[in-house]
């Protein structure tokens, strides 16, 4: 039997989706190289149906920030594998359609390069599309980011490229100091060793957000797979390396994260950091010790590596992860651990606390941490008034702790609450500069050169025109000190955080008793999270179940404990604290009748179906404080059980 027979009959058989096998045979037939082509015909000899389903039953999803997925497949073709490398990548990233490979890359690079072309054209701007790359340590990372470029500058673009692995927000950053139009990141964050990612950034360093988003996606999708093919071969000659200026730059933008440089100088703070194999290290140990700060590194972690080889999972939300550090922070007295995730835009962190022993924290304790003490510095700086000020902002997603909501309220200031994903933080300091610009000419007569502003100058123009950004953070690990980056920041939330110890130090205090001072003013709060993975094409189909049937049948009760409102951000219209309308998205709110409550939606970078449970309990004094920790742990633990259970049957219909 042929290939071409042997899909019909796998078809026939049940075995391969009918959407798979259209793909399949269309990639068979387009003229891929011989490597490619003789990989899809030793999987379709081997039968690897199930291999083959998950390949190719859809394009990879070039989602609304981008895309993300495997690079190497759970069965590979020995065409696919080749020469491994020393770093332990396979020869070629495998061929599929639903894969991150050299034909989904180009299609995204010339779908967001056609969209950019037109959008200038309508602003007017006639330079050439502009277009700079950072890349982590992942497998293909560096020749995705170079035939990125290539496709850009043979497409007519102009394209920068740093020397070796940069971080996802000095990227970010870079964008809007070169004056780009346009940005690329080549990552997967803390996903597996076998994922990377493409994440696409917009004029002002930001995520796209609509109406780009959707127009970008358009454009991905109109590229055909023939229209691949010229650019496979890289060309690198056009494309500009940037120099040590551009790490500079970002470097004292991220500085600008410390508000009291003293703390550090005066309170010796010494510090355990990780960067688990990725590119942390480049930034985060510099800001570090430049600030005063005592750094150990993890030896065995520190150096690039794609396979990272210590961990079971590179993200910092995970103790293994940080299993190591905390080991060296116990043996050598240290007070903090800080560890970062392959493109440092997280940061996870361990403190001693009053019986000598690392205790791991939460992002939504951090969270909660880093706004209090951020708002009462700012105050004692006399940066806000002391009583507060509803043109200073706390911004922070749905999903993240409503503690920071009631820490907001108890320092006057606006906490606006967003989608889940930083893009959307990010869209609120756009807002907020667009405001001022608008405002300050209007009102002086002259335009202002926003990033040409210096910060402090910048924070009280946004407090007389507009909004004041005080912090940024989302439940994920994720924070940013100010609005010169415009996605979370993990090489900035290191030298935040290492300020806020090192002020609790000097108080004499440990970080889990400033964290009870916080608990002790506004109640007892505790987060949990439940992560159900579905893996290939079966695994989308659950998802979308739990999903849909959320909207069609929302659950009435858990347990004993009935449901008292339940919100659709699908179908229903909510506005922000701004009064801002919140886009469309499927995120269902879930409020119980005993206070708890609870967000539903599915990850928009892993094959997996999220919930975010919320817990509080009143505290009227420190009496009652460990008996509030006991009731709020024992009823979500309880509830916890009800969801996934809840959950997984409706998954399978």
């Amino acid at each position: 039997m042929t290939s071409t027979e042997k899909i019909a009959q796998a078809v026939q058989d049940g075995k391969l989706l009918p959407s798979a096998a259209e793909n399949l045979s269309a990639w068979l037939q387009t003229g891929l190289p011989d490597w490619a082509a003789s990989s899809m015909t030793e999987l379709i000899e081997r039968g690897e149906w199930s291999e083959l389903n998950d390949r190719f039953f859809r394009y990879l999803e070039f989602g609304t920030g981008g895309m993300r997925g495997r690079t190497i497949g759970v069965k590979t073709a020995a065409a696919e594998t080749g020469q491994i490398s020393a770093s332990g990548s396979p020869e070629y990233a495998n061929v599929g359609c639903n894969l991150l490979n050299d034909f989904t890359l180009i299609r995204a690079t010339i779908g967001l390069y056609r969209y950019l072309a037109k959008y200038l054209a309508t602003e007017r701007c006639y330079d050439l599309p502009k277009l700079v790359i950072a890349y982590d340590v992942r497998h293909f990372s560096r020749h995705f980011c170079e035939l990125a470029a290539s496709t850009w500058t043979r497409l007519g673009g102009v394209a920068f490229i740093f020397d070796s692995p940069r971080s996802t927000p000095q990227l970010s950053f870079s964008v809007r100091f070169l004056q780009a139009h346009t940005g690329i990141v080549i990552t997967a964050s803390h996903n597996p060793p076998h994922d990377n990612g493409f994440k696409a950034y917009f004029t002002d360093g930001a995520q796209v957000t609509p109406p780009h988003d959707k127009a970008i996606i358009d454009e991905v999708n109109a590229v055909p797979l023939s229209g691949v093919l010229q650019f496979l071969t890289k060309d690198i000659s056009r494309v500009v390396t940037l120099g040590r200026d551009a790490d500079d730059a970002y470097l004292a933008a991220a500085a600008q994260a410390v508000l009291d440089p003293a703390i550090l100088r005066q309170t010796p703070l010494k510090v355990v950091y990780t960067n688990i194999h990725g590119v942390g290290a480049v930034s985060s140990v510099p800001l570090l010790l430049h600030a005063g700060v005592h750094v150990t590194e993890v030896p065995e972690q520190s150096a690039f590596d794609a396979r990272f080889p210590t961990v079971k999972s590179p993200n910092p939300e995970n103790a293994e992860a940080l299993a190591m550090a905390v080991a060296l922070a116990e043996k050598g007295g240290h007070d903090v651990v800080m560890a970062t995730d392959p493109d440092s835009d997280r940061m996870g962190t361990a403190v001693r606390n009053r019986a000598g022993k690392m205790e791991l924290l939460t992002g939504n304790q951090v969270g909660a941490l880093l706004s209090d003490y951020r708002v009462t510095k700012y105050k004692e700086l006399g940066w806000i008034p002391a009583q507060g000020t509803q043109s200073a902002v706390i911004v922070k997603t749905y999903v993240t702790s409503p503690l920071l909501d009631a820490v907001g309220r108890g320092h006057g200031v606006k906490v606006i609450n967003t989608l889940t994903g930083f893009k959307w933080i990010a869209a609120k300091m756009g807002g907020y500069e667009t405001k001022l610009k608008q405002q300050f000419i209007l009102k002086e007569g002259i335009a202002l050169d926003y990033d040409a502003t210096p910060f402090r100058k910048r924070a009280e123009l946004l407090l007389k025109y507009s909004s004041f950004y005080l912090f940024g953070t989302e439940e994920s690990y994720g924070y940013l000190p100010n609005d010169s980056v415009r996605d979370k920041d993990g090489n900035a939330a290191c030298l935040m955080f290492a300020e806020l110890a090192a002020w609790v130090k000097s108080r004499g205090l440990t970080v889990p008793e400033y964290l009870d001072e916080i608990y002790l003013k506004y109640g007892f709060f505790l987060e949990g999270v439940i992560n159900i993975y579905f893996e290939g094409a079966s695994g989308a189909a659950k998802i979308k179940r739990i999903l849909d049937t959320y909207r069609a049948n929302p659950p009435t009760a858990f347990g004993d404990t009935k449901v008292t409102r339940f919100q659709d951000f699908g179908r229903e219209q909510f506005h922000d604290a701004d009064g801002e309308l919140i886009p469309s998205q499927d995120l269902y709110l879930v409020t119980l009748a005993n206070g708890y409550s609870f967000a539903a939606r599915g990850s928009g970078t892993e094959p997996k179906m999220k919930f975010y449970l919320f817990a509080q309990e009143p505290v009227k004094s420190a009496t009652d404080l460990s008996a509030a920790k006991a009731k709020a742990k024992a009823t979500l633990d309880a509830l916890k059980a009800l969801i996934d259970a809840d959950a997984r049957k409706r998954a399978e219909g």
